[in-house]
């Protein structure tokens, strides 16, 4: 028969906070998976368990994930683990889940911490609909690419970003999205855990005098909503009002136009059609 994968979350900082459920399944696994063995073997010591690991990052996913699924393939269950929060997110966990699916693999999660979800609760910004967005590529043009892609969304928009390129990234949004708030979280649930609430032109003014330590995730402000353009019946509905007020016809309608858009005549030939019927 063959074996089972299991997605498992890790702490993104406290180790207190893994779940029991977690700790009973790495105990169980056959092997585990993990990004960096050496930061999992901390997380092992600190559950008191011991497991064999095999590496599995983004330079060996595809050999390293074959041979995975094989040993599955055998009846052996595996774990997968990335150094922190969830696998699959921004993580290679994703290619070894989708090995899993093409080869009947079953796979199962066990949730964990995300450090994007985190960020996002406390960041003060709206939460009920939001786009992950990872980090952004460090070519100029796939950057401005990417920013131009979700300039328009009105989601909360999710980033990660490591501490030499938050400067640039900050301002390259500051020219693509606008002067947008932000909230700039880092070291989540650790001792020196800091979410600084701002915008986006503010942030590049304070990281300009103060140079960025630590992994980041940026939430920023989606784009404001849209004005419902005006339709030409609208205009002349407006314009209609105007005229109730004791305007005479040609400056309700002129009024009207400003507001809306639509050329003064035609809105004052359908104004003077209505009052002759």
């Amino acid at each position: 028969m063959p074996g089972t994968l299991y997605v498992v979350g890790t702490p993104i900082g406290n180790l207190g906070d893994f779940s029991p459920r977690g700790a009973e399944i790495l105990s169980q696994a056959d092997f585990i998976a993990a990004e960096d063995t050496r930061v999992t073997l901390k997380l092992l010591n600190y559950l008191g368990i011991k497991k064999p690991m095999v590496s599995y990052y983004e330079h060996n996913l595809r050999e390293r994930g074959e041979q995975i699924v094989s040993r599955i393939l055998a009846g052996e269950t595996c774990a997968v683990v990335s150094d922190a929060g969830m696998p699959c997110i921004s993580d290679p966990g994703e290619d070894l889940v989708r090995l899993c699916a093409q080869n009947g693999v079953d796979v199962y999660v066990v949730p964990g911490p995300s450090a994007a979800i985190s960020a996002l609760c406390v960041s003060g910004l709206n939460t009920s609909r939001f786009s992950f967005e990872g980090f952004l590529s460090t070519n100029k043009v796939s950057r401005n690419e990417h920013l131009n892609q979700v300039k328009g969304s009105q989601n909360t928009l999710i980033f990660y970003e490591a501490p030499h390129k938050l400067l640039s990234t900050l301002r390259d949004m500051l020219r693509t999205l606008g002067d947008r708030k932000i909230a700039l979280c880092k070291e989540l649930t650790k001792l020196h855990e800091q979410v600084f609430r701002t915008t986006l032109s503010q942030a590049v003014e304070h990281y300009t005098k103060n140079p960025p330590k630590g992994e980041f995730v940026l939430v920023v402000e989606g784009a404001a909503p849209r004005e419902e353009a005006m339709t030409l019946d609208g205009a002349v509905a407006l314009a209609r009002e105007i005229l109730a007020g004791g305007t005479k016809p040609a400056d309700a309608a002129r009024q009207a136009a400003a507001v809306s858009g639509f050329k003064k005549a035609e809105i004052y030939k359908r104004l003077i059609r209505e009052e002759e019927r």
